[in-house]
């Protein structure tokens, strides 16, 4: 390993672009909106998940996903780098706009966005595979033969993990505490050099201090990331996020059925201390949910 990680070119920035001049648009681009969804709607079959949400994730920001249980947080979450299109049935309306591109056009290439937009699980999920080949396997899965060693490192310093695991990058990852494995399972995600992280409930499966630890790290992260967090952890969302949405559900009682909606997005301060809302404040308040 080189004690400098910074002296050999990433090999991730050579892969492919959404679109032919995306990756200069990546670079040269300074609008303060990362992400952008218009009208979007999720459906399973017949069955709507969520209907009709636009809200804007700044860059460099944390905004954080709040409601009920049931009310379509994860799937949302799902469709900002097209995982929902792994689900059979599963269909997207809608307008979902990613540095200004429409990931949702028939010519982009789903893996790709997912590259660029990666996702970290509510539980940690480490490879049964080494330290090292949790980090590299992202970079390896596109084709980084050269400067591994550099990535895994780069990695595993932002996930601020590094100093507790350099000295047994062979040993599994799954020997780790539930707290360093999902800081791993993050270093894994940003291997790959993505512009967003999208996070499931991170920390629901973790105690209180490595919850405390992943927190911090979030923190830390926004000055390269854009981070959207799913959580049911009111204090949470309080603590960690810049700005908060929040979701509720609509019922149909003829057809029994429920249905995701954004009732609304600000700064965390203003939906915490003076929301537009009153169903914002029940929820917040503990009233209901």
């Amino acid at each position: 390993m080189t004690d400098d990680p910074t002296t050999t070119t990433d090999p991730v920035e050579q892969r492919p672009s959404l679109h032919t001049d995306i990756g200069r648009q990546r670079r040269e681009q300074h609008n303060d909106v990362h992400l952008t969804l218009e009208d979007i709607s999720v459906r399973y079959g017949s069955f709507t998940a969520v209907r009709g949400v636009s809200l804007e994730v700044p860059r460099n920001e944390i905004t954080a996903l709040i409601g009920p249980s049931g009310c379509g947080k994860s799937t949302l979450l799902r469709t900002m780098n097209r995982m929902n299109d792994l689900i059979p049935g599963a269909s997207v309306t809608g307008t979902l706009r990613y540095n200004g591109e429409d990931i949702y056009d028939a010519d982009i290439d789903p893996v790709e966005v997912r590259r660029r937009i990666g996702m970290v699980f509510q539980k940690p999920n480490p490879f049964p595979k080494s330290i090292y080949d949790n980090v590299a396997f992202g970079p390896r899965l596109n084709g980084a033969k050269h400067g591994l060693d550099e990535v895994v490192e780069r990695s595993l310093r932002r996930a601020a993990l590094w100093d507790e695991v350099k000295d047994k990058l062979d040993q599994s990852g799954l020997s780790l505490s539930g707290g360093q494995q999902q800081r791993l399972c993050i270093a894994r995600a940003i291997a790959v050099d993505p512009d967003v992280i999208l996070m499931d409930e991170p920390c629901s499966a973790l105690d209180p201090i490595a919850t405390l630890r992943i927190e911090e790290l979030m923190q830390e992260m926004t000055s390269d990331y854009t981070i959207v967090i799913v959580t049911h952890n009111m204090q949470q969302a309080a603590r960690v996020s810049d700005r908060t949405a929040f979701f509720t559900v609509d019922m149909d009682d003829q057809r029994k059925e429920r249905t995701g909606v954004l009732v609304e997005v600000d700064d965390t301060e203003t939906i915490f201390t003076r929301a537009s809302d009153e169903r914002t404040e029940a929820y917040i308040t503990g009233r209901f949910g």
